[in-house]
């Protein structure tokens, strides 16, 4: 894949977004974790707490979390995968507030969520984040599947749709998570069953 951690974003920036935990270490320990960042994530998508409620996903009662909004329209969020780890997101950037920003403000809040939550100090992530740069249909498809296809490689589950922590049922089945744009995925994918096809038979065993 070409412009590995590319960080000048610009409006229509389409962007492979990853990091894992310091020294390769968990970030996520249970449930709850998977939660806490997907809810921080919603937060600073511009979603605002009473909307997440009826989501078991994204709900987190009675949080006094606040992160920095800049509005629901600035950011689309494509496609993500939460492994024990590491993160994956394929992100829009939609205005001119950089990608960076929103990736920052929920990495930097959980990071204090998990080191209070565990006894820990220092960083959570490995460094900054990396992206790279969406520049073709081929190499958005490509990118979709190795996201979602995360779980089945690293042997976690057989098939995609036995994950909870990606976006693949999303797209696969009846979920419908309010942070998740599906129209680029479907539009470049053609439908929901070349999408499902062609997620299963790409070649991401190599990773990045």
């Amino acid at each position: 894949m070409n412009n590995r951690d590319y960080k000048k974003f610009n409006a229509g920036s389409i962007a492979h977004i990853y990091n894992r935990g310091n020294n390769k270490e968990k970030i996520f320990f249970d449930d709850q974790d998977y939660k806490a960042f997907l809810f921080r994530l919603a937060l600073a998508l511009g979603f605002d707490q009473k909307e997440l409620r009826g989501e078991k996903l994204l709900s987190m009662p009675y949080s006094r979390i606040r992160i920095k909004s800049e509005g629901k329209s600035k950011f689309k969020i494509n496609a993500f995968c939460l492994m024990p780890n590491h993160f994956h997101f394929l992100i829009e950037q939609c205005g001119d507030i950089s990608i960076s920003k929103l990736i920052s403000r929920v990495c930097s809040s959980y990071s204090k969520y998990i080191n209070n939550k565990y006894g820990r100090v220092g960083h959570a992530f490995q460094d900054c984040f990396k992206a790279v740069l969406i520049e073709n249909n081929p190499q958005l498809m490509w990118t979709s599947a190795y996201i979602h296809m995360n779980p089945v490689k690293d042997k976690i589950v057989k098939h995609p749709s036995e994950y909870l922590w990606s976006s693949y049922n999303d797209y696969a089945s009846d979920r419908n998570l309010p942070i998740i744009n599906k129209e680029l995925l479907i539009g470049t994918f053609g439908d929901i069953n070349n999408f499902k096809k062609q997620t299963l038979i790409y070649d991401v065993k190599d990773g990045l």
